[in-house]
């Protein structure tokens, strides 16, 4: 078998939207890869990436109110697992505007750490881990937190200690210091 990386592209309709994977050889490999609107170059960090992308602004404002930007410009390296602004307008309103305030900021860190995995984790390495493991996988968060890895169809979800189910929309987003993959859904510790 072939090692191939995997590429998720969100499909969108009007009405409805659905989590899809493509392989790179259906990208041109010419333009680098384009999250929230903007090239996510390799040679940049996490951070340095994120705050160009349209539908990060939440999590980057989040990033910066926890002062965990620091940690996520270092060498790392780390896989993110990345809430678009639509996930976050998801959460029961005033949720974001509660973490974000200053006496919050323990919490909100806790629930960003909980977003993000020591070492890089490819979606080719993840599938392969998820289907080693028998159908689904536990990834140990930096918040100390288990997310639960498994497979629909060729969609990785990740289900959170809550019960929570977050879809990976685009996945290998590589940086200088990770990986991103964008979600669908913000995952929520216990």
């Amino acid at each position: 078998m072939t090692r191939k990386f995997l590429i998720a592209a969100l499909v969108a309709t009007a009405a409805t939207a659905a989590p899809v994977f493509v392989s790179p050889a259906m990208a041109n490999h010419h333009e680098g890869v384009k999250v929230g609107g903007a090239e996510m170059l390799p040679t940049r960090t996490i951070v340095e990436n994120a705050v160009n992308s349209a539908d990060h602004t939440t999590l980057v404002a989040a990033v910066k109110a926890a002062g965990l930007v620091d940690t996520l410009n270092s060498a790392g390296p780390f896989t993110v697992f990345a809430p678009t602004n639509a996930a976050f307008a998801k959460l029961p309103g005033g949720t974001v505007d509660t973490l974000l305030k200053p006496e919050n900021k323990a919490t909100l860190a806790k629930v960003l750490t909980y977003h993000v995995v020591a070492g890089k984790v490819a979606a080719a390495d993840l599938v392969a881990k998820i289907k080693a493991d028998g159908g689904s996988t536990k990834l140990t968060t930096v918040a100390g937190g288990t997310l639960t890895a498994s497979l629909m169809g060729s969609t990785v979800m990740l289900t959170d200690e809550k019960g929570g189910v977050a879809h990976v929309t685009q996945a290998d987003v590589m940086q200088k210091n990770g990986v991103i993959h964008v979600t669908d859904a913000v995952s929520l510790p216990n």
